[in-house]
């Protein structure tokens, strides 16, 4: 098949594009890197930071349109799948529409349904927007109710979810927002990780004595991933036990040193209102790098996994988080065992060649319709 992979999220797409190839597919991968993250793509679709930015980059696009047509399937990522204006991306998805074979929606990230879901339905205990029947009043949570709810992006991805061929959900939290709305094209599929042949180094205990803990910070996203709650307490903690504790932190940098800095690491803290593991925990576990974040008992059950239980699970508390990383940090005697599981739990669930091949499944379902 021909597959165009239209946009990028935490290199969802690149690791998907590595697998559907080896199984012989035509991929062309065309996004802008997820911004600052720079993941590679086969189309540069990079917006300048300029005034004419916007403009210079719909001239570009529109330049690329006839090179966009003629595919079996064209996915995207989300539907902002190029960074335009909404209403700038309708007539470009039309296009899409009418000159390829079919669409498959991505629910990988920030849209109307979960915005709108999370808002006002609350199907999860926690999330970005809600804490129990409480809305989450943090700026960067009522940004992103002003900017979808109402808005030309709420009527754009209602349009593509209801037109598109199929609906692909990368976390348990995205499908509990789209499957009561489209429960007959909604396809729960794991994020993609090249999983290596890596055997779990054991750091504490033996070269060093200290748990090296790492987190990311995401520039301007702080306080609604819950990533400022993580970084006090695994701090708190580190004031507490300053000699069990190491504490390793990125801060807007580039994938490749991110994932450099993360190397040698224990463990990592990682979206405190998450119910499962992102692309970036999952990627530190396939290093056996122990995921200390969301690890619900959904996130088990969509995935059909009875037996594993590498992630360390927090509360969306202060508490909690002081609490699951000091018993860590007092019984290393854990993390042998943590660290094994995380690396089966991705050849398990998340090889880029298993997922590649369950997407592979669902384009020639959607070929055979």
């Amino acid at each position: 098949m021909r597959i165009l992979l239209l946009g990028e999220y935490s290199n969802v797409h690149n690791t998907l594009a590595l697998g559907l190839r080896a199984l012989g597919h035509d991929v062309t991968v065309a996004s802008n890197g997820d911004f600052w993250k720079n993941y590679p793509r086969d189309i540069d679709l990079s917006r300048r930071q300029n005034k004419l930015g916007g403009l210079a980059l719909m001239a570009k696009v529109y330049s690329l349109l006839p090179r966009f047509r003629g595919y079996d399937v064209v996915q995207l990522i989300n539907p902002l799948f190029i960074e335009l204006k909404a209403e700038r991306l309708l007539p470009i998805y039309q296009y899409l529409r009418k000159h390829n074979r079919s669409i498959v929606l991505g629910a990988f990230g920030m849209d109307w349904y979960w915005v709108h879901e999370c808002t006002y339905r609350k199907p999860l205990r926690y999330s970005d927007f809600n804490i129990g029947n409480e809305v989450r009043t943090n700026a960067d949570a009522v940004k992103e109710q002003r900017d979808w709810l109402g808005t030309a992006k709420e009527r754009l991805n209602r349009l593509i979810a209801n037109e598109c061929d199929q609906i692909v959900t990368g976390l348990y939290e995205y499908d509990a927002c789209y499957r009561p709305h489209f429960p007959k094209k909604t396809t729960f599929i794991p994020y993609p990780i090249v999983a290596g042949s890596q055997t779990p180094s054991v750091s504490v205990g033996s070269q060093r004595s200290a748990l090296r803990l790492f987190i990311g910070i995401s520039k301007g996203r702080s306080e609604y991933k819950g990533t400022d709650i993580m970084l006090r307490a695994a701090e708190d903690v580190q004031r507490k036990y300053p000699n069990k504790l190491e504490l390793v932190k990125a801060e807007g940098v580039p994938f490749a040193q991110y994932q450099h800095m993360m190397d040698g690491c224990d463990a990592i803290l990682d979206q405190l209102y998450s119910y499962t593991p992102s692309m970036n925990p999952l990627l530190a576990m396939s290093k056996g790098i122990i995921c200390i974040g969301g690890g619900e008992p959904e996130n088990y059950e969509i995935i059909d996994e009875h037996e594993l239980r590498p992630i360390v699970n927090v509360q969306p508390t202060y508490e909690s988080v002081c609490q699951e990383l000091e018993q860590l940090v007092l019984h290393p005697e854990r993390i042998p065992e943590l660290k094994r599981q995380s690396i089966e739990y991705i050849r398990r669930h998340h090889d880029h060649m298993k997922v590649a091949r369950q997407y592979e499944q669902v384009y020639e379902s959607i070929s055979r319709r």
